[in-house]
């Protein structure tokens, strides 16, 4: 079976940026894993690239069929999950997966493959950090950043249920960091 990597933090935190310089190094063979939603796409957005984009419907039906290694609702009404096909068709290839996924659903994953996996929670270096971070993007309103916030200090509360916490308050030595954690998780 394929190795697992999860990389967990609130959002704002940075796991885009980390997952994006690790993983090209071919010595870790991590292929990312695309989560499935039932929010629509934003931007310049695609099936299959960001998300699997599925309908209210689908999402539900997909949970009662059991397609999922795990899901969940991280705001009222919006879905995240992982597609057991996702797992599948990456293992297939010989590679490893990076999961970049809410923290329920990375304890949940931590909990059905036991030794298989990393768990990785990144902090940011604040909560004002993780505000101007939010703010600087320039994609949500204030509403919705509150709501990010809130959730944020949920998540952070979890932060010691994971394998390895690191604070990401330089993008380099948090991804050096990060691929050193996961180099040793693969040795061994």
């Amino acid at each position: 079976m394929s190795r697992i990597v999860i990389l967990s933090a609130p959002s704002g935190t940075g796991k885009s940026s980390v997952i994006g310089r690790i993983i090209e190094d071919p010595n870790l063979k991590l292929t990312f894993s695309v989560s499935a939603t039932n929010r629509p796409p934003r931007g310049e957005e695609k099936d299959g690239v960001e998300y699997y984009f599925l309908s209210d419907q689908q999402f539900q039906d997909y949970i009662e069929q059991g397609r999922f290694i795990e899901y969940v609702e991280v705001y009222p009404g919006r879905y995240y999950g992982t597609l057991k096909s996702e797992l599948e068709r990456i293992g297939g290839l010989g590679r490893n997966l990076i999961l970049d996924i809410d923290v329920e659903g990375a304890l949940e994953v931590k909990k059905k493959y036991g030794q298989d996996v990393l768990a990785i929670f990144l902090l940011p270096p604040s909560i004002d950090e993780l505000r101007r971070r939010l703010e600087g993007r320039g994609t949500d309103t204030p509403k919705v950043i509150a709501d990010r916030l809130a959730r944020a200090e949920y998540e952070i509360s979890l932060a010691e249920q994971f394998d390895t916490q690191l604070v990401n308050d330089d993008l380099t030595r948090c991804s050096e960091a990060v691929r050193e954690a996961i180099t040793q998780f693969l040795s061994c």
